[in-house]
């Protein structure tokens, strides 16, 4: 399928799937009745993102291995690795404190006048906040088993056992290496086929996600959340041009050239709110922009757990509107101290359900502000959700863009591939090897 198909396709899709929502909740007896209309609605997208799930771990696997171990006994991996995590860090810097400032001057949240009640003063029970501490995400970072890392799609304990299978697999030097190299190879080749069988379906998980939505709630939660929704998404907006000035430093005219290439995998975030189901296309229009594989295969799963823009700013801008519901005046100090906290808890959200409202959730119990708040987003989250999910697609696509044009990569042509294969097989030849490539 081409790629400006599946955008008319998914396009499409939407629209169709706003008006089918929307004439649901018009039709149906009672608000039990949407929810059951819509459950149904979200079992094609459930199923949709299974099969997403299903091909992330061995693409990450497959990817970042091949890619390691093209790249040889040089030291790129290290240079792109710090190059990242500044970027990174800045990002999350200027997320955080956008959310804030546009919370600070929109106020979307004063007026409400709401009063902390103890007895309601507690999580909903689809939240928790158990084990969130940053001492527990260090832990987590690496597997105890490999195969547990692969079941649950933890990504970054594969990222981490692929950097050392990788690495390893780049300085062993018998005629069996070359046999397991193949064979990841042949693993990463294989899983893009599954990719674009699966990617075929994404129209029809685009339509059902947004009827769900729309069927449930109908219009009118627009109207009631005009101004948290118009303030977010104006700041979701605000760091999305922020992002793409810095990109047009980096890329010149190339950045537009990549805005375009990425429309399909932002889209597909949007109206799923899942990032797993824009990694496949992601990586493909980063091939095509011209990122190395082995950058991607790198950066792009480190970001998914380190760059998420768009739920960082949510966090912040969450947190605040909240404050301003129940009338809590949070200096200037206080601010400062919750966004030093976020840039902490923010980076353990993946993997973790409900990431973002976990996150928000454990930051307000941290500065005692009232957990109950978190009840006034909730019947929107879905549509924040979106902004947010989209806006760490753009964030991580932009991310790994820059660092491989800033980060040349040694070893990487056609005669130092065949050396560094060649390392792992001396039996192979040249003429073998350039044939392959």
């Amino acid at each position: 399928m081409k790629k400006e198909v599946t955008v008319r396709y998914v396009f499409i899709a939407i629209f169709l799937g706003a008006i089918i929502g929307l004439i649901c909740h018009h039709l149906a007896p009672s608000l039990d009745a949407t929810k059951e209309i819509s459950s149904y609605f979200n079992l094609i997208t459930d199923i949709f993102l299974r099969l997403i799930k299903m091909i992330i771990a061995p693409l990450i696997f497959s990817t970042i291995v091949v890619g390691i171990v093209s790249m040889g006994k040089s030291t790129s991996i290290g240079k792109i690795t710090f190059k990242a995590m500044g970027w990174f860090i800045t990002a999350s810097i200027l997320s955080l404190g956008l959310g804030m400032l546009f919370a600070n001057i929109f106020h979307p949240g004063v007026g409400l006048n709401l009063a902390v009640d103890a007895s309601v003063n507690t999580l909903p029970t689809s939240i928790s906040t158990d084990g969130f501490s940053l001492k527990g995400f260090i832990t987590h970072l690496f597997p105890k088993s490999f195969a547990e890392a692969m079941a649950n799609n933890e990504i970054l304990q594969i990222l981490i056992f692929s950097i050392f299978f990788g690495k390893a697999l780049s300085f062993v030097n018998t005629q069996y290496s070359s046999i397991i190299f193949k064979a990841i190879e042949e693993l990463s080749h294989v899983m893009f086929k599954i990719t674009e069988y699966v990617m075929k379906f994404a129209p029809v998980a685009a339509f059902s996600a947004i009827a769900s939505a729309i069927t449930v709630q109908g219009f009118a939660v627009f109207q009631n959340y005009a101004a948290f929704l118009g303030s977010f998404f104006l700041a979701l907006a605000v760091l999305l041009t922020l992002l793409f000035a810095f990109a047009f430093i980096f890329l010149k005219k190339d950045a537009f050239k990549l805005a375009k290439l990425i429309r399909e995998p932002v889209m597909l975030a949007f109206v799923t709110t899942s990032s797993e189901s824009a990694y496949p296309k992601t990586m493909d229009a980063l091939n095509k922009f011209g990122v190395p594989k082995q950058i991607t295969s790198f950066v792009l799963p480190l970001g998914y757990s380190f760059n998420l823009d768009g739920s960082m700013m949510y966090a912040s801008f969450a947190i605040l509107f909240i404050a301003q519901a129940y009338n809590i005046d949070l200096s200037l100090t206080q601010q400062f101290l919750i966004l030093l906290t976020l840039m902490i808890t923010s980076k353990g959200i993946a993997g973790v359900s409900k990431a973002s409202i976990v996150v928000v959730a454990a930051t307000l119990s941290l500065f005692k502000l009232p957990e109950a708040g978190l009840l006034l987003i909730l019947a929107i989250d879905q549509f924040l959700d979106m902004g947010r999910t989209a806006t760490n697609v753009v964030g991580n696509s932009i991310a790994t863009a820059v660092i491989a044009r800033t980060t040349p990569i040694e070893n990487t042509s056609s005669e130092q591939q065949i050396t560094n294969v060649q390392a792992i097989n001396p039996s192979i030849t040249a003429t073998e090897q350039q044939a392959q490539t």
